[in-house]
């Protein structure tokens, strides 16, 4: 599976369905896991996922929102780009592209990316998602 360099609806990413070829990439830690990007909530669900009922309307109208649930984190993120590859993924591992605890560089990126997506804008660094860790009680923001 290819990896690919693409601007998310937050920031500069890599998207792939190899969680493996991300970690060498960002040469992390095999413990720390990649938070998984669906297409759609059907595409969610469809997958075997399970939420509290109590939140699935804010997570399928969410915008720039990852959620931990059971400690699986993840994001409804229809990614808006032509690309028919990207339109084709129900779902990716996506992480922010850059090696781990370093910041954007568009050198670093282009070498150890596949497929570069790139619309007229560019690729820039921007804001991550916040983080909101839910239960069938509470919902918690952590980032």
């Amino acid at each position: 599976m290819p990896t690919i360099l693409i601007q998310t609806d937050t920031t500069v990413g890599f998207l792939s369905q190899s969680s493996q070829k991300l970690y060498e990439i960002k040469s992390r830690s095999n413990t720390k896991p990649f938070i998984k990007v669906y297409s759609s909530f059907k595409s969610f669900v469809e997958t075997g996922n399970r939420v509290p009922v109590s939140k699935r309307r804010a997570i399928r109208y969410a915008k720039k929102t990852t959620f931990i649930v059971k400690n699986r984190a993840f994001r409804i993120s229809a990614l808006k780009q032509s690309s028919q590859i990207v339109r084709k993924l129900s779902w990716c591992y996506s992480t922010s592209a850059n090696k781990s605890s370093e910041s954007f560089s568009r050198d670093f990126c282009e070498t150890k990316s596949d497929i570069i997506i790139e619309d007229i804008n560019g690729l820039c660094e921007r804001e991550s998602s916040k983080l909101i860790k839910i239960n069938n009680i509470k919902a918690r923001k952590t980032r």
